[in-house]
């Protein structure tokens, strides 16, 4: 066994402002990309990236150190207070890795937040989330979705793939060979003082054609002629109806292009071949593609058997990421069978056969399950639910977590009756009800006003006509008296 007298991490303390310069950080991070690319291809985690397990021989050059432990300890029980050891250590961990089994699934992307981390630390000399307790930096990664601050000056290929290390959804992180290639195109533009030619010029983001996905998650899979396609569309939403390809072939490639170049696809029912930008397209294997809702035809108890698949490849494998399981689940495509699909909107509630639902979930004032907006889907299809029609105080909870699994659909067309269709209407905000109410009293105020307004109005006209009626009668009493004389006293004599 060899012997290592420092890391990265101690270099680091012995640095003017603990931190390294650019051309260091730069060798250093391609060495840990490289071994980085093969522990991955091996299909081996580290889970526990930081500079002081960034080893130095003689020579100056990088080793892991104390790697792979946290991923040898998944799925051994321990107790709450070796969490973090089982998980690696909380300023470098990314958001799946606090809970794996409910917002994971744990995959070769989850190293490069720690990776992302570590580079942070080693141009600013300050480690993500210095001074919080382990709380503070679950409640800021996880909830918050806070993000270590990248600092500015870097070359833009280093920016943006560093940028890309945090990105929330696993999925859109770039791979170690992406990161290998950045930091590789750029060491040629630095300068010894660490300066960079460009540097008066703004790095621009490369950005997708395709909504919701960064050009990472896009060059993660390329095509290939036979391979069978159909348009892409935006992650977590209803699939339009009609889509510009809803199957097709690939039939031929630009070979001139770059990762965002264009193929050609033929669809049937048209003459001509198609000339279609790769990244609008995805693959379809045996039915399935990357991003479907996918369940398994044999249950399994000790997950959940809804889940998002990660990855079909062209003989069949695939990998699903399922609530309960911390990794992904590797099998055949032919174990696999399509499932309903769930979108950001959507409104849920867990089936009426759900007694113990696998997360807390809330209840109405009857007793029935209350209904909910989903708000973010994770990516082993874990639901992140919000309840606007319920009003809190304080610090009550408002948002629950949900197994696909264990919930159904809620719209105005699946609801029966009138009632049902008004209590849809009180899911959308907690003051649909207390205005409903107001109106109602108003309505019946008016009404109420408007009869008596109406009653009113008929009592005096019966009075004024009554009382002229009255006046008319002895109005005539009184000239027929005097037109037909009155004998006096005197005309008797």
């Amino acid at each position: 066994m060899k012997f290592y007298e420092g890391s990265v991490g101690d270099q680091m303390a012995r640095s003017k402002g603990g931190k390294l310069s650019l051309p260091d950080v730069l060798r250093y991070g391609i060495q840990l990309a490289r071994g980085l690319l093969g522990l991955h291809s091996m299909g081996l985690l580290v889970l526990n990236l930081k500079p002081s397990n960034f080893l130095l021989n003689e020579q100056n050059q990088l080793f892991l150190g104390d790697f792979g432990i946290p991923y040898l300890l998944l799925g051994i029980p321990l107790s709450d207070s070796d969490m973090v050891l089982r998980l690696g250590t909380p300023n470098y961990m990314s958001p799946e890795q606090w809970e794996p089994e409910v917002r994971g699934p744990l995959s070769l992307e989850t190293d490069i937040w720690g990776f992302g981390c570590s580079m942070v630390e080693m141009l600013t000399g300050v480690q993500p989330w210095f001074g919080k307790s382990i709380e503070e930096i679950y409640h800021s990664v996880v909830i918050k979705k806070e993000k270590p601050h990248i600092p500015s000056g870097l070359p833009p290929a280093v920016e943006n793939v560093i940028s890309g290390c945090f990105e929330y959804d696993l999925r859109n992180r770039p791979l170690v060979s992406d990161i290998l290639l950045a930091f590789e195109s750029s060491q040629t533009a630095v300068n010894s003082d660490g300066g960079w030619i460009g540097l008066g010029s703004r790095p621009i983001k490369e950005k997708s054609v395709v909504s919701g996905y960064t050009t990472w998650y896009l060059s993660k899979d390329r095509l290939q002629v036979g391979d069978v396609v159909r348009s892409r569309s935006p992650p977590n939403v209803r699939k339009p109806q009609t889509m510009d390809i809803r199957e097709g072939t690939v039939v031929g490639l630009d070979n001139d292009a770059d990762k965002n170049g264009f193929v050609l696809v033929k669809v049937p029912g048209m003459h001509n071949p198609l000339r279609v930008q790769e990244s609008t397209l995805e693959r379809v294997t045996n039915g399935l593609a990357v991003g479907d809702w996918v369940c398994l035809k044999e249950e399994n108890n000790s997950h959940s058997p809804v889940g998002i698949l990660h990855l079909v490849q062209r003989d069949g494998t695939v990998a699903v990421g399922f609530i309960g399981l911390e990794t992904l689940w590797i099998g055949k495509s032919s174990q696999l069978q399509m499932a309903k699909a769930y979108y950001l909107g959507q409104f849920v509630r867990l089936k009426a056969n759900v007694f113990t639902p696998r997360f807390e979930w809330p209840r109405k004032r009857g007793g029935a399950w209350a209904t909910g907006r989903i708000s973010e889907v994770l990516p082993n299809g874990c639901l992140v639910v919000e309840f606007p029609g319920r009003f809190v105080l304080g610090n009550e909870p408002n948002r629950f977590l949900a197994d696909p699994a264990e919930v159904e659909s809620v719209s105005f067309d699946t609801c029966p009756g009138v009632v049902e269709k008004y209590q849809h209407v009180e899911d959308f905000h907690w003051a649909v009800r207390p205005l409903a109410i107001a109106f109602a009293l108003f309505t019946a105020m008016k009404l109420t006003m408007s009869v008596g307004c109406s009653v009113s109005a008929r009592v005096k006209k019966c009075r004024r006509n009554g009382h002229d009626g009255h006046a008319g009668s002895k109005s005539g009493w009184r000239q027929r008296i005097f037109r037909d004389g009155v004998t006096t006293a005197g005309s008797t004599r």
